[in-house]
C-alpha cells in the first residue's frame, strides 16, 4: 500500500484553489451583488409571504426587496421568480434579465466546485486499492440512490466531535440519537485529534482534505468545534465544511466560526434553516455579504426543497401515511432517499469509534441511508491506523473474490439481449455485449447459485480465452453492479460474507 511520508505536507487540492477563486476573484460590487441575490432566493425558496408579496407587487417587485433589506432590483431577474418568465431563464433571450444570468453564472460554478469535490477524494496514487473500492461506490450509487446520486461527493471521512446531537429535527435522515455529551479540546484530545487526522493525511494523502467534523452531531454542540477545524486545516491544508442547524444558538460561536472560514477559504459551509423564524434571526444578525459563503439550507415547513426519504423523515410519513393522515406539506422525496455522502470512514472521537461506510438507498436494512461494512473501537492513532488497514485488506478486493457467490444488485432489472444482456436502475442502463459470452455470463450470475470461480470456469472448459471472461466479470465489478452489501454475502479479500453490524 502506497502511503505519503509521515508529516508530509499535502498538495492543495483543485477544489480547493477554485473555491478561492470563486469569490476572491471577483471585485467588491460583484460580490455585494451575489450576496444580496442569494438572499433575495433564499426569501424566495422558504417563505411564502415573500412569494405572495412579490405576486402582489409583480409591476414593482423592488418594494418587496427594500421591505426586507436585500438591494436588487427583483425586475432583472424576473426569469427565476415569474411563472411566466420562467421559460425564457435558459433561452436565448435570458440576457434580458441580467442578475439571473448572474445567479445561474454563479450556480454553475458552485456545481463544478462541488465535482471538484468528488474528484479530490481520489487516491490512486497513495491508496489503490481504496481508490478502487471508493470509485465502485460512486458507480453504485449512480444507478441506486435515485436524484441524490449526483449531489453526493463521496468524502472519504467525517469526523464527530459530539456524541448525538441536541437539534432533534423531525426529518433528521440519520435519526441522530439525542445529545450525551462533547468531546473538549484538552491537551489529551487534541493531541489524539491531531494524531487522527495525520493518520488520514499519511494514509491517503491530499484526499483527506474532503474530511469534515459532523455526522449525526451538530458542530455547535461543540463550543471547541473552532480550535479542532483549525488543527484539521494545519494538517490537512483544508478547512472542513460546516454544516449546523443552530446558527442562531450561540452567535458569538458562529461567528468565531465564520471567522476561521474567512481566515482559510477552502469550502461552503451551510446552515440548515428549520423555521422561519430562524431564518429572520439568521438575517437579522448576519448581512447579505456575512453570508455570501454560507449556503443556507431552508428545511422549513413550508420552504419549497424536499426531505430526503431516509432516517426519521421516512418513518414521520410512514406512520401519518398508516394513520390516514397523510401530509404533503412534509415534502418528503420518494426520489431522494439518503442524506449520507462519505465513501470511507466515519470517526467518532468521544467514543474513539471508526465505521467503514457509504451511501445507500434507505430501506428496511439500511434504514438511515448508508451501509456499515465494519466497525472498531481505536486506542490511539497507531491503533486506528492499522484498524484502517485491516478494514482496506477485508473490504477492498481489487477483483471480485472467485470463492464469493457472484450476483447482481437487487434493485437492477436484467434484460437478455440477442448478443447479450443490459441491467437497468434509476434510469441508466448498461449494455454488456462485447463478447460472444456475454450472454451466458449474465444468465450464470442471475441465478445467484454460481461464484466467480464457477462463471470461469465453466466458460473456459468450453473453450472461452480465460482473461476475457475475467475482464468482463472485472468490468461488472467496476461497475458497481454486482451485489457487495455487507448484509448480503458482501464481499472480503477472503470471500468471507460480512454481516451488518
Amino acid at each position: 500500500m502506497a502511503n505519503t511520508q509521515k508529516g508530509e505536507k499535502l498538495t492543495t487540492s483543485r477544489a480547493v484553489e477554485e473555491f478561492k477563486h470563486i469569490f476572491a476573484g471577483r471585485t467588491p460590487d460583484e460580490r455585494y451583488q451575489i450576496a444580496h441575490i442569494k438572499r433575495f432566493m433564499e426569501r424566495l425558496v422558504a417563505d411564502p409571504k415573500f412569494r405572495e408579496k412579490l405576486k402582489e407587487n409583480a409591476d414593482n417587485p423592488k418594494v418587496v426587496a427594500e421591505e426586507y433589506g436585500i438591494d436588487i432590483d427583483p425586475d432583472q431577474m424576473r426569469s427565476i421568480w415569474q411563472r411566466e418568465y420562467l421559460k425564457y431563464r435558459k433561452s436565448d433571450k435570458a440576457h434580458q434579465w441580467p442578475l439571473a444570468v448572474a445567479w445561474d453564472e454563479h450556480l454553475a460554478r458552485m456545481i463544478a466546485h462541488r465535482d471538484l469535490i468528488r474528484d479530490s477524494g481520489a487516491t490512486d496514487k497513495v491508496n489503490p486499492r481504496f481508490h478502487a473500492w471508493r470509485e465502485r461506490q460512486i458507480s453504485r450509487c449512480a444507478s441506486e440512490v435515485g436524484d441524490s446520486a449526483g449531489a453526493i461527493v463521496h468524502p472519504i471521512v467525517a469526523y464527530e466531535l459530539s456524541d448525538g446531537c441536541s437539534m432533534g429535527c423531525w426529518f433528521c435522515g440519520i435519526s441522530a440519537d439525542k445529545f450525551k455529551g462533547y468531546y473538549p479540546y484538552t491537551p489529551e484530545n487534541a493531541e489524539l485529534w491531531r494524531g487522527v487526522v495525520q493518520v488520514m493525511a499519511d494514509m491517503f494523502g491530499p484526499a483527506a482534505q474532503t474530511g469534515f467534523c459532523y455526522w449525526a452531531t451538530d458542530p455547535a454542540d461543540n463550543p471547541d468545534y473552532p480550535k479542532f477545524i483549525e488543527d484539521h486545516f494545519q494538517l490537512t491544508g483544508a478547512l472542513p465544511q460546516t454544516t449546523t442547524a443552530a446558527p442562531q444558538k450561540n452567535v458569538a460561536w458562529t461567528r468565531e466560526m465564520l471567522a476561521v472560514q474567512k481566515k482559510h477559504p477552502t469550502i461552503i459551509n451551510r446552515f440548515s434553516i428549520l423555521s422561519l423564524k430562524i431564518l429572520d434571526q439568521v438575517h437579522a444578525e448576519f448581512s447579505a455579504e456575512d453570508l455570501l459563503e454560507v449556503e443556507l439550507v431552508t428545511q422549513n415547513r413550508d420552504a419549497l426543497g424536499k426531505k430526503a426519504n431516509a432516517g426519521r423523515a421516512h418513518d414521520r410519513r410512514e406512520k401519518m401515511r398508516a394513520s390516514g393522515r397523510e401530509d404533503k406539506k412534509l415534502n418528503v422525496s420518494d426520489g431522494h432517499a439518503t442524506i449520507a455522502c462519505v465513501s470511507g470512514f466515519l470517526i467518532n472521537m468521544l467514543k474513539q469509534k471508526v465505521e467503514l461506510v457509504t451511501p445507500t438507498m434507505a430501506s428496511e436494512q439500511w434504514p438511515l441511508g448508508y451501509r456499515v461494512y465494519e466497525e472498531a473501537h481505536f486506542d490511539s492513532a497507531a491503533d486506528l491506523r492499522c484498524i484502517l488497514e485491516g478494514m482496506i485488506d477485508r473490504h477492498m478486493s481489487e477483483s471480485f473474490p472467485a470463492n464469493v457467490p457472484i450476483t447482481f444488485r437487487d434493485d437492477l432489472e436484467f434484460t437478455r439481449t440477442d448478443d447479450g444482456f443490459a441491467i437497468e436502475a434509476c434510469g441508466l442502463r448498461y449494455n454488456c455485449q462485447h463478447y460472444p459470452f456475454s450472454g451466458r455470463v449474465g444468465e450464470m450470475i442471475l441465478d445467484k447459485c454460481h461464484t466467480a470461480g464457477d462463471v470461469i470456469g465453466e466458460l473456459v472448459a468450453d473453450g472461452e480465452d480465460l482473461f476475457l471472461v475475467g475482464h468482463l466479470i472485472q468490468d461488472l465489478y467496476d461497475l458497481g453492479v454486482l451485489n457487495d452489501d455487507p448484509a448480503a454475502q458482501g464481499i472480503t479479500k477472503q470471500g468471507i460474507p460480512i454481516r451488518a453490524v
